[in-house]
C-alpha cells in the first residue's frame, strides 16, 4: 500500500481526529497506524507529479475549509517556504500546466472545436461583470454563491436526514388556502430589488419581449417571473398545486426552462472566463485556487424529465423560443427532432377527456413515454440529439432513462456517466409519472444522479472538476424542483429523503376545501375505515375488508350494476385475481384493455349480463369512458385526481336509496383531504368510529 495511504496518529491527538481507528489501552502508549481509504482527489494530486509542498498547501487549504476556518490562517507559514522549491515546482509542471489551459473535450470532437473556437477569448457581451458579487444583491449572485461553497465538515454532520422541518411562510403565487414553507426566511423581496431578477440581461430582456408580446401584463408581479425567483434560489422546490391548465402549465415551465437557461449559460461564461485567467497563472497558482475548477466529470448539467413524448415536444419548442435570437442562429437537427416528437398526419387521434387534452394537447397522439434527447448550446446555435456527455441540458422520460442505464449494464464499453454532473433536476408533471407509469423508474434513476462516473471521459478536464464533485458531495449541491397537481406519499417521501440540497428546500401545503359540492346527484356516499398497521401493509388490509366486510353483500345480491373504482394497477391486479379465485360474475376496463375488450365489457354491463366492473384510474384518465348502467358504486380506494370522484359519482344512474361505499384507511388523507376537505378528513381519520355519511 502506497505510504500516503498511511496515517500515524499520536496518542495527544483529539478524539476527532482518530474516529476511524478503535481505541486499544494496549496501543494508548504507541503510535497508532490507521489505513485511509484514498479519495479520487488525493489520487488527482499524486497524478499531478508536481512537488510535496504544492501537494502540502493544497490539502492544508482544503482542511482550513471543510473546518471552516479563513484561508488567511496559516499563511505565513506557507510565506515562508523556499524559493527553491517553488522554482523545481514550476519546472516539474510545465507539461502539466498545458493541460490545464485547454478544455480536452475540444481536442477530440472536431465539429464541438470548429463551434467552440467562434467564441471570443473573453466574452464581454453580458458576462460584464455578473460573475463578481461586487455591488450586487446576494440573490443575483445564486448561482456563484451556491457552486462556490464548500462544504464543512460540521455542515455535512448537520445536513438533515430523512424529515425536514418546514419553517418559511410566505404567500403561495396566485393560489388561495395555499402557503409556503421553507428552511430559510423569505428572500422573495430581495429578488424585487435586482433590475433583472438574477437572470442574465440578455436572457431577461428576451423573456420580457416574449411575455409583452404575447399580451402580458406586469410581468414583475406575474406567476411565471415568481416562481422563477423561487426556482433561481437554488432550494430544493416541491410545487403540488398545479391545477393543469395549458397557461398555467406553460408559466411554470417558462419559469424552470429559464431557471436551467440561466444555470447552463452562467456555467459557460464561468468556464470562458477562468480560461482567460489560467494563461497568466502559475501553476501552482492554478491548482491552489478552487475558484478555477468550474466543471464538472461530464458536460450535462441539466436533467428534465417529462411523462410522454408530446410533452418534452412543448418544453423543446419553448426553451428554442426562450433562447436569444443571436444564440440561436441556427437549430441543428430540428426536423428530426419534429419528425420524432411532433404531431403527423398519421398520428391524430379523437377527442380525449380535459385531463389528457391538457397535459397531451388536442389530437396529438405521440404520448410515447421512452425517450431522450441532448441539447447542446453554443454561442449561436442550439444542437439537439448531441452526444450526452457533450450535452448541456437532457430532456428524457424515466423510462427512457431507465432503459439506457440497463442497457450500460450489460454492454461493456456503454455507461451512463452524463448523470453524474447534474446539478439541476426538473421533475415536471410528477402526478402522471406516480399514477400513470411505473414510480419504481423514479427510483432507480435517483440512485444514478451524481454518482462517481465509472471511466474518464475525453470531455473531462479533472484539474478543473469542482472539489465537491471529488469529495463525493455532489447529491448536497444538487437542485430538485419537483411539479405535480397535488401531494401524494410517494412523491412527499421522495423529497424528504433523496432530496438532499445544502441550501435548504421549500414547499407548497395546501388547504383543500373538497368537491363534495360537484356530486350533483342524491346520493348518500359512506366512508367505512379499515385498521392497517403501515403503508405497505395497506394493500393487504384493504384487500381483506373487502373480502369480509363487502364483498358478501355484493355476492348475496340479486341486482347487479355494481361498480368498483380502482386507484392504482396494483391493487386492481389483487381484486382482480379475489375475484376469479369467488369466480364471480365481472368484466374490467384498464388501461391495457383493447378497444374490442373495452366495448364488449362497458355492453355486458349495461345489459346485466356482468355484475360486477373494475375501472381504473389510470384507464379514466387514457379514455375518459363514462359507464352506464351503475345502480351501486364503491371506491375501493380513492382517485389520487380530486376532480375524478364527482365524475364518477355523477355516472350513478338516478334511483331511489342511491348509495356509494368509500374504503379508506390512515394512509389515505392526502387523497381524503382533496375529497372531503382537510377538516373533514382530519375528523374521519381521527375519530373513534369507522363509518361515516356524506350526503
Amino acid at each position: 500500500m502506497a505510504p500516503n495511504n498511511i496515517r500515524v496518529l499520536k496518542r495527544h491527538r483529539p478524539q476527532e481526529n482518530i474516529n476511524e481507528c478503535e481505541r486499544d489501552p494496549v496501543l494508548e502508549s504507541e503510535e497508532m497506524v490507521c489505513y485511509r481509504e484514498p479519495t479520487m482527489y488525493g489520487n488527482l494530486l499524486a497524478s499531478l507529479g508536481c512537488s510535496k509542498k504544492v501537494v502540502a498547501r493544497m490539502k492544508k487549504r482544503r482542511v482550513r475549509k471543510k473546518e471552516g476556518k479563513s484561508d488567511k490562517e496559516g499563511v505565513e507559514d506557507e510565506e515562508n517556504s523556499g524559493s527553491a522549491e517553488d522554482e523545481e515546482i514550476q519546472g516539474a509542471g510545465q507539461e502539466s500546466l498545458g493541460g490545464l489551459t485547454r478544455n480536452t473535450g475540444q481536442e477530440n470532437n472536431d465539429n464541438h472545436n470548429k463551434e467552440e473556437e467562434d467564441f471570443e477569448a473573453c466574452e464581454t457581451d453580458d458576462v460584464e461583470n455578473e460573475l463578481c458579487t461586487n455591488g450586487q444583491s446576494s440573490y443575483t449572485s445564486s448561482f456563484r454563491e451556491h457552486l462556490s461553497h464548500i462544504l464543512s465538515s460540521k455542515e455535512l454532520d448537520t445536513l438533515p436526514k430523512g424529515k425536514w422541518k418546514f419553517q418559511w411562510e410566505a404567500p403561495a403565487i396566485g393560489m388561495p388556502n395555499c402557503i409556503w414553507r421553507g428552511t430559510r426566511p423569505n428572500f422573495l423581496h430581495v429578488a424585487q430589488s435586482d433590475p433583472t431578477y438574477g437572470l442574465k440581461p440578455k436572457l431577461y430582456k428576451h423573456w420580457l419581449q416574449l411575455y409583452e408580446k404575447s399580451g402580458g401584463k406586469d410581468f414583475g408581479s406575474s406567476n411565471r417571473r415568481r416562481f422563477f425567483s423561487i426556482c433561481n434560489s437554488y432550494m430544493d422546490v416541491f410545487h403540488s398545486n398545479k391545477n393543469g391548465g395549458r397557461g398555467e402549465d406553460s408559466g411554470h415551465m417558462d419559469a424552470y426552462l429559464m431557471h436551467s437557461l440561466n444555470h447552463i449559460f452562467r456555467s459557460r461564461d464561468l468556464v470562458k472566463k477562468n480560461e482567460c485567467k489560467i494563461h497568466s497563472l502559475s501553476v501552482e497558482e492554478i491548482l491552489s485556487d478552487d475558484g478555477l475548477r468550474d466543471q464538472g466529470f461530464t458536460r450535462p448539467k441539466v436533467l428534465i424529465l417529462l411523462p410522454y413524448k408530446c410533452t418534452a415536444f412543448r418544453a423543446v419548442m419553448r426553451l428554442i423560443q426562450l433562447t436569444p435570437e443571436s444564440q440561436r442562429v441556427n437549430v441543428q437537427q430540428l426536423d428530426r427532432f419534429d419528425k420524432n416528437f411532433g404531431l403527423t398526419s398519421e398520428n391524430v387521434i379523437p377527442k380525449k377527456p380535459y385531463d389528457w387534452e391538457a397535459l397531451i394537447g388536442e389530437g396529438n397522439a405521440a404520448y410515447d413515454d421512452a425517450f431522450m434527447i441532448g441539447i447542446e448550446h453554443t454561442k449561436e446555435s442550439i444542437r439537439l440529439y448531441g452526444d450526452f456527455n457533450s450535452s448541456d441540458m437532457i430532456i428524457a422520460s424515466p423510462l427512457g432513462l431507465v432503459e439506457a442505464i440497463g442497457k450500460a449494464e450489460d454492454h461493456i464499453g456503454k455507461d451512463v456517466d452524463y448523470l453524474s454532473s447534474i446539478e439541476v433536476l426538473v421533475i415536471d408533471h410528477a402526478d402522471v409519472l406516480m399514477s400513470m407509469q411505473y414510480w419504481k423508474h423514479i427510483d432507480i434513476v435517483f440512485k444514478q444522479l451524481n454518482r462517481l462516473p465509472s471511466k474518464q471521459h475525453d470531455t473531462t478536464n479533472i484539474m478543473r472538476v469542482r472539489p465537491w464533485y471529488l469529495d463525493g458531495h455532489a447529491r448536497f449541491y444538487r437542485q430538485s424542483i419537483i411539479i405535480s397537481s397535488h401531494l401524494t406519499a410517494e412523491l412527499n417521501s421522495l423529497f424528504n429523503h433523496q432530496c438532499l440540497n445544502y441550501k435548504g428546500k421549500m414547499k407548497l401545503e395546501c388547504a383543500y376545501d373538497g368537491v363534495l359540492h360537484e356530486v350533483l346527484c342524491n346520493v348518500t356516499q359512506i366512508y367505512k375505515r379499515f385498521d392497517a398497521t403501515s403503508m405497505l401493509q395497506a394493500d393487504t388490509a384493504r384487500l381483506e375488508y373487502f373480502a369480509n366486510k363487502v364483498f358478501p353483500r355484493i355476492r348475496d345480491s340479486v341486482q347487479g350494476g355494481v361498480m368498483i373504482f380502482i386507484n392504482s394497477s396494483y391493487e386492481y391486479s389483487k381484486l382482480r385475481m379475489f375475484l376469479k379465485s369467488q369466480k364471480a360474475s365481472f368484466c374490467y376496463i384498464d388501461e391495457d384493455a383493447t378497444n374490442d375488450v373495452k366495448s364488449r365489457a362497458r355492453l355486458e354491463f349495461f345489459n346485466g349480463s356482468k355484475q360486477i366492473m373494475l375501472y381504473t384510474e389510470r384507464a379514466y384518465f387514457f379514455w375518459g369512458y363514462k359507464i352506464r348502467g351503475i345502480k351501486q358504486l364503491i371506491f375501493y380506494s380513492l382517485p389520487e385526481r380530486k376532480k375524478y370522484y364527482p365524475r364518477i359519482m355523477n355516472m350513478l344512474e338516478e334511483s331511489h336509496d342511491m348509495e356509494a361505499t368509500v374504503l379508506f384507511s390512515r394512509f389515505d388523507q392526502h387523497q381524503l383531504a382533496r375529497i372531503v376537505g382537510k377538516d373533514s378528513a382530519n375528523r374521519l381519520i381521527r375519530s373513534k368510529g369507522s363509518i361515516y355519511a356524506f350526503r
